[in-house]
């Protein structure tokens, strides 16, 4: 039932994130750029499920761009799942109120999700202005999707601690206070 329940919450969270992405945040581009709520949502469920699951949730959001904005699939697909597999590789290093690992990796996300698209999208065809696209495109977008996931972070880690999370068998003995944490009963002398 449990896991049901994540892929519903994980498939309406993407549905929730794109539209806003696509919508409301296109109302307050600054410069022209806005933020990548679909690279704070693929960071921030991979730093809670691991780096599989955070593959496949990469996967479908970059999926969900391939369909809405490139006539071939796959581009935002493959790096949207690099990064989350990437992003889930921190799972056991991160501490629900510490944001300083959750934003370090969102801020990376971003910057490795700028600089591949650079590469792929511009340098094959000669166009090597890094530099610019740097300062005027990844350093932007990657400051405003840090901000806009600052609010974004604590919303999906508090459905995921409530809704989603699986109960390990030492949580489940630990509530039980009759019970040892190891789980074993202890012998009585």
């Amino acid at each position: 039932m449990r896991r049901v329940r994540t892929i519903i919450i994980t498939a309406l969270l993407i549905l929730l994130c794109f539209v806003l992405q696509c919508t409301v945040f296109r109302m307050f581009l600054f410069g022209g750029i806005g933020p990548n709520l679909m690279i704070g949502l693929t960071v921030s469920m991979s730093l809670m499920f691991g780096d599989r699951k955070g593959l496949a949730i990469g996967f479908c959001c970059g999926l969900l761009c391939d369909i809405f904005f490139l006539p071939a699939l796959g581009f935002y697909a493959l790096i949207y799942a690099f990064i989350g597999y990437l992003a889930g590789k921190f799972e056991r290093l991160i501490y629900p109120d510490d944001m300083k690992l959750p934003s370090l990796t969102i801020l990376g996300g971003d910057f490795i999700y700028g600089c591949l698209c650079f590469f792929f999208q511009f340098m094959i065809y000669g166009k090597l202005y890094f530099r610019y696209f740097l300062v005027h495109f990844v350093l932007p977008e990657m400051l405003y999707t840090l901000l806009v996931s600052l609010l974004l972070y604590p919303f999906v880690l508090f459905l995921y601690q409530h809704f989603m999370r699986e109960v390990r068998e030492s949580e489940r003995n630990y509530a039980n206070r009759d019970m040892p944490i190891s789980g074993k009963a202890e012998k009585k002398s």
